[in-house]
């Protein structure tokens, strides 16, 4: 009999026991905390950009979303750049996100293009330059939340470096996963308009109470500090250059009857030139020779300005 009584138990319902432990919270309830943290960023994130790029965005509330942690993450679609993030003494495990349109924006807004002759981005994933200008928008992202959550410590949040929505590790199937709650904002640069929000575990959101800094200057920085912060992410960031020589032009029939050992000559007689590109954009005319064992290229000249060329490697 104890035996019997023993395989009729069956599991708890996970919701069920998520209420009764703290880690999942009424509609009400979660919806009231979720537009704390819209009317948070609302205020106080516009100020923080203003005051270090002196560029003007517009942040509103769009709702909330309750689930499991990984559901909600997956809701967002693939036109994300994604952070796993933990805050001492709040949580050691939010997520936060960005729309992909804001990143690649604010990067051709920081490189000097008139917001006039901005377009509405494709979506694609971000390169590795404009990832590296994503980790200082989550710096931003995640300062204005530490400002407004009881975290006692006064600790900085802690992130990885941000990742496309592809490229996130899945997680393992065996492990049990948490219900969460998903805010949701609007962020708006000129005439784009995308999305950020954060993925809160609700155990974490539950017992938390978000309130205005005393000042919006606790949540802002000088406006260099943020330039130089950019200048050295991209000075940072490694590209792959690629070399491309004109050579002699040969019939298909030749072409076709090329065989191992066989040489075609250059189409340079005495300075061989070699276009130098990245990510697809020609960037250099060089010349082709060599320096030891090594062959290389001398620079000649340029394909476009400083500036061109930035927004040329960024994409």
């Amino acid at each position: 009999m104890s035996e019997t009584s023993q395989t009729d138990i069956k599991p708890m319902d996970p919701a069920l026991l998520a209420r009764l432990t703290g880690g999942l919270g009424d509609m009400k309830t979660v919806e009231k905390l979720c537009q704390d943290f819209g009317h948070l960023y609302g205020e106080f994130l516009p100020d923080v950009f203003h005051s270090e790029t002196n560029l003007t965005i517009e942040v509103g509330y769009l709702g909330f979303k309750s689930g499991l942690m990984r559901d909600l993450i997956a809701s967002l679609g693939d036109n994300f750049v994604l952070a796993d993030t933990s805050l001492r003494n709040w949580s050691p495990n939010f997520v936060m996100a960005c729309g992909n349109g804001f990143v690649i924006t604010l990067m051709e807004r920081l490189l000097g293009a008139m917001p006039e002759f901005i377009a509405e981005p494709i979506k694609r994933p971000l390169s590795n330059i404009e990832l590296d200008l994503a980790v200082v928008v989550f710096e931003r992202i995640a300062n204005v939340l530490r400002s407004g959550v009881n975290a006692p410590g006064g600790f900085e949040p802690m992130f990885e470096r941000p990742h496309n929505w592809e490229d996130r590790s899945k997680a393992d199937a065996d492990q049990q996963d948490e219900f969460g709650a998903l805010v949701h904002m609007s962020i708006k640069l000129g005439k784009v308009t995308s999305e950020f929000a954060l993925i809160i575990p609700q155990k974490t959101l539950l017992r938390t109470s978000v309130t205005a800094p005393k000042s919006k200057n606790q949540v802002s920085k000088a406006r260099k500090e943020w330039a130089d912060q950019l200048a050295e992410q991209v000075r940072k960031s490694q590209v792959t250059l690629e070399g491309r020589i004109r050579l002699q032009s040969l019939s298909l029939l030749t072409v076709s009857k090329l065989a191992p050992g066989d040489v075609i000559p250059f189409f340079d007689k005495e300075e061989v030139m070699v276009d130098v590109s990245a990510n697809g954009q020609d960037l250099y005319t060089c010349e082709f020779g060599r320096a030891g064992e090594n062959y290389t290229v001398r620079v000649k000249s340029m394909h476009s300005s400083d500036s061109e060329l930035l927004r040329h490697l960024m994409t």
